[in-house]
């Protein structure tokens, strides 16, 4: 089964994207679970549907780059550090990703990520460069933890681009999340062109620099 891990609606501020349309594009592409992860908000939640299985998340901004909360209740408070954040996750049971690592404007460097409690590395980012996952997905079997793949959509287009593959036994987001535990998932999906990364840093680094230089 096929879980879309990275997907961002329109309670972050940069999403286009409504809850309904994200749920319709998840059906249309097959996926069978996903997981809204907004910028340092959790405003689209409850989520409440019978044939995908939601796991609660969020996407936060630390002091070093972005981290990604799942399985959590409660907003996690942006602006920590990165062992600060992925401890008040733990707190909460939940599971601490680290999504596009080195990307320079908001991912975690290696650095950051090695030696830290993370519970998995997104090894396959639908908004990153081919070299960057490969780069990611060596980090994960370094760190001996989980790979998992998100999309990081923004618009419906882009939903389940980058997926994470799950045993097919699991039920519910418990399951789901025992298996990113015992590193029982694989990442799987495509990443960006160079000519459509170029577009999308271009665009990216011009909004990072209207916000002062400031993560979102």
């Amino acid at each position: 089964m096929r879980g879309d891990l990275h997907i961002h609606s329109r309670h972050s501020g940069d999403g286009r994207q409504s809850v309904e349309e994200i749920l319709q594009r998840c059906r249309e592409r097959g996926m069978n679970a996903l997981a809204l992860t907004d910028h340092n908000s959790m405003d689209g939640y409850p989520v409440k549907v019978d044939d995908l299985i939601v796991i609660q998340g969020m996407e936060i901004t630390s002091l070093d780059g972005h981290i990604i909360a799942l399985h959590i209740s409660e907003p996690v408070p942006r602006g920590r550090g990165v062992e600060e954040t992925i401890d008040l996750i733990h707190d909460q049971g939940g599971l601490a990703i680290a999504p596009h690592p080195y990307r320079w404007w908001s991912g975690l460097k290696g650095d950051d990520i090695r030696d830290r409690k993370f519970d998995a590395v997104e090894a396959i980012n639908g908004r990153s460069l081919r070299g960057s996952n490969a780069r990611a997905a060596l980090l994960a079997r370094s760190m001996e933890i989980a790979e998992v793949g998100g999309s990081d959509a923004h618009i419906p287009m882009h939903v389940g681009q980058a997926y994470t593959i799950f045993p097919d036994d699991c039920q519910n987001a418990d399951d789901l999340v025992k298996a990113i535990r015992g590193r029982r998932t694989q990442a799987d999906g495509r990443g960006r062109g160079l000519g459509e990364s170029f577009s999308y840093g271009t665009k990216c680094i011009s909004r990072w620099a209207r916000r002062g230089f400031k993560r979102l």
